[in-house]
């Protein structure tokens, strides 16, 4: 249950901010998921994690702007400028200095942060259908420390179906989701811009046909 929990907790918090990043920047998103081996007895997916251009951009954007805040507090201060592009030394530094100082160090802060996940790549992972063990393994990396890496297994036999969650609108969503007896439904899509239709339509069907179980929600 404790995996469980953090493997739905890191999925989730990667997901919050997402969902409109391809809308508001045009930056193209890639695939949450990605197949990566394909056999008789083996269906092994990658999960793509925290590694996306989404990442990728608001990383350099809140450390660009955070930095460029945090110089710009800093010169209203010692009255000297530290921008070349700008003359912020002559900004009263309280209330408009010191509030420009605050939002550069939180910036900074968040900038840092979207770095860590790049390099941490949390959320990134696979999962894996394995017909001779008869397991599912789902992997996530989280953050470091004792449990960095959350690790699931289930068996075939406990598997009573698959489904797939199509929601259009403002914050769309295409999901597919495990249903294991006694344990809910699973997430296996990784976070991110919703993946086209047609390819979640297609993972789907792949993985009941593996799994020779039922597919719902198409």
């Amino acid at each position: 249950r404790g995996a469980l929990g953090k493997f739905l907790a890191l999925a989730l918090q990667l997901k919050l901010g997402e969902a409109n990043f391809e809308k508001s920047t045009g930056i193209p998103s890639v695939s949450a998921t990605v197949p990566e081996i394909r056999s008789e007895d083996l269906l092994r997916y990658t999960v793509i994690g925290s590694r996306r251009p989404s990442v990728y951009f608001w990383a350099v954007a809140l450390t660009g702007g955070g930095l460029g805040f945090t110089l710009a507090g800093l010169s209203s201060y010692f009255h000297r400028n530290l921008l070349p592009f700008s003359d912020p030394a002559s900004l009263v530094f309280i209330p408009q200095g010191i509030a420009m100082l605050f939002y550069g160090v939180l910036g900074s802060l968040a900038g840092l942060y979207q770095w860590l996940s790049l390099y941490w790549n949390l959320g990134g992972g696979y999962n894996e259908f394995n017909r001779r063990t008869q397991k599912i393994t789902l992997v996530r990396q989280g953050f470091p420390g004792k449990n960095r890496e959350v690790r699931l297994e289930y068996d075939f036999a406990d598997v009573q179906s698959l489904r797939v969650e199509l929601r259009e609108g403002l914050n769309p969503r295409r999901a597919i989701y495990l249903r294991v007896k006694g344990r809910g439904d699973i997430p296996l899509t990784g976070v991110g811009q919703p993946p086209p239709l047609a390819e979640i339509e297609n993972q789907a069907a792949e993985i009941a046909r593996f799994l020779n179980v039922s597919l719902e929600g198409i």
